[in-house]
């Protein structure tokens, strides 16, 4: 297995980027009611998982899926939002848990340390990946047949790598993610969105100029859009307060923010036709 030697060197620093915490006034959070959510436990490899799932009402009637893939923190409250705002919009939400038990980390070592075998061995974030997809069939209420896949920061760079890797996935969206350009597509017939802020200095130009090069040369079908003045990490309403804390260059970003999610929602509601 190819390992991507480019994203050793930024390991550390993205784990910094990668913010803690969403804000428990942030502009995205929603109210539950009519919302279910659920922890959901399962066993894979000698390890337990806990994600999290959410989706409106008790209707058995099935809906389309979005899975999404939390940030280099784990599990935290930022991804589950997203899910409760996801099962709103009326798909079958769930957060998956890639460092088992729901874990959740503090510091950028921690991150760096439990994130780097993810980027290294590809074939290990597929594995979790479709450990927790597994545990969906439990679920009436999900549309096993339609299944999307979005992500921040790391889930970003993760939810290209089932891309390239999971052939019958109906799209993926990456919000501020790294770009795994070195792992080539299985197939061209999973669509793209990429949202990146343009004043990102974790992905570099070159980094997306070989990420286009990769997806022209396989004729994926992808849309990359470029938020103005927008640096890395800006849908998190914690990263501003996380960029002064390190002396980072993540900031949030209000109108990047809700931009991109309106992009996503667009993009969703054309794949899942």
């Amino acid at each position: 297995m190819k390992i991507l030697h480019y994203f050793t060197p930024l390991l550390l620093l993205l784990a910094f980027s990668c913010t803690e915490k969403a804000a428990t006034d942030s502009q995205n959070s929603v109210s539950t009611k009519g919302i279910t959510t659920k922890d959901v436990t399962y066993n894979f490899n000698g390890n337990n998982y806990k994600s999290f799932v959410a989706y409106k009402g008790e209707s058995e009637e099935p809906r389309p899926v979005v899975m999404i893939i939390p940030e280099w923190w784990g599990l935290t409250d930022y991804a589950k939002d997203r899910a409760r705002q996801l099962a709103e919009l009326g798909y079958f939400a769930m957060a998956v848990d890639y460092y088992g038990d729901g874990k959740t980390v503090n510091t950028p070592e921690e991150a760096t340390k439990l994130s780097t075998p993810f980027y290294q061995i590809p074939i290990n974030a597929k594995q979790v990946f479709d450990a927790a997809r597994a545990r969906l069939l439990e679920f009436p209420a999900a549309n096993h047949n339609k299944i999307a896949v979005i992500g921040y920061c790391f889930g970003g760079a993760q939810a290209l790598n089932m891309a390239r890797q999971e052939s019958d996935l109906k799209g993926a969206v990456s919000f501020h993610g790294n770009l795994m350009t070195g792992i080539k597509p299985k197939n061209n017939n999973v669509p793209l969105l990429i949202c990146n802020g343009v004043d990102d200095t974790f992905v570099s130009a070159e980094e997306i100029a070989a990420f286009k090069k990769e997806m022209d040369s396989s004729h994926v079908k992808y849309t990359f859009i470029d938020y103005p003045n927008a640096l890395h990490s800006f849908t998190n309403p914690a990263s501003t307060a996380m960029g002064e804390k390190f002396e980072m260059k993540i900031a949030y970003n209000k109108a990047a923010d809700e931009k991109s999610w309106n992009d996503m929602k667009k993009f969703l509601a054309d794949i899942f036709k």
